[in-house]
């Protein structure tokens, strides 16, 4: 039956992934000033502030106005920045009379930026990127590293982030993982969303319908490489999932 179950997954995935491809096979490349061209079409009919059109750009990452954000763990300058941090553990637990110990991971610190940011031409031409939560695909691996603890189970601050205080947990604390990812201001980006106005200014979101939204720093054709890839592997998966699961069920019926 978890075999079953697998396969199902395995297929609406692959199914999502066959989508995004054909998103971006028949989604058109246009540049700053083509929608601008657009939009003011949209506003010499009388719709301004309701132009919408599904649209790919591509240019470099740039700051909002307000200028470029720190990421919290590696204080570099980002336009994007998300980190986590788990604590690893170990716990005594007992079993048929016998102590034993076992390591687990809890996650007890995370953040994703929200603020917005803008792709720039080779002209200087700009247009807002709203990330509506969406995480970046490609992103640059800032901090990547282990923490030993060796102070007392209480409130500590690392890196500059407060963690929870453990008391009375009945747990020991090995350590703590910190990970962090940004995109840095003149980073190549590919962006496929909607693009609108709004809010006045063109901006490059998640589509209000339907639709896929993605940022990466990777090629289009890169990332229609991998998805063609990853299509052929979910395939590949579905069907052997789904024959091995009804070869199990079956027998099983028979035993």
């Amino acid at each position: 039956m978890l075999l079953l179950i697998v396969a199902v997954g395995a297929f609406f995935y692959m199914k999502h992934t066959r989508n995004e491809l054909h998103a971006m096979i028949g989604t058109e490349t246009l540049s700053i000033p083509e929608l601008e061209q657009y939009r003011s079409a949209s506003d010499g009919l009388g719709a301004t502030g309701t132009f919408r059109k599904l649209s790919e750009v591509v240019g470099a990452a740039h700051p909002r106005p307000e200028g470029p954000l720190t990421a919290e763990l590696s204080k570099v300058e980002c336009v994007w920045y998300r980190y986590r941090i788990d604590r690893h553990y170990e716990v005594i637990e007992y079993r048929d009379g016998k102590r034993h110990r076992r390591k687990r991971t809890e996650r007890v610190a995370e953040h994703t930026s929200s603020e917005g940011y803008a792709v720039i031409d080779a002209e200087g031409r700009t247009i807002e990127v709203d990330p509506n939560g969406t995480e970046p695909d490609g992103v640059e691996q800032t901090v990547s590293r282990f923490e030993p603890h060796g102070g007392k189970e209480g409130g500590v601050e690392l890196f500059g982030i407060a963690l929870p205080a453990l008391l009375g947990r009945g747990d020991s604390t090995i350590g703590y993982d910190y990970k962090e990812w940004v995109i840095r201001p003149g980073r190549r980006l590919y962006v496929l969303g909607e693009v609108h106005d709004r809010t006045g200014p063109l901006v490059i979101g998640k589509p209000a319908g339907k639709g896929h939204f993605i940022i990466s720093t990777r090629t289009e054709q890169e990332l229609r490489d991998s998805r063609v890839q990853r299509h052929k592997l979910l395939a590949i998966g579905t069907v052997a999932s789904t024959l091995l699961g009804l070869g199990l069920l079956v027998g099983g019926l028979f035993t």
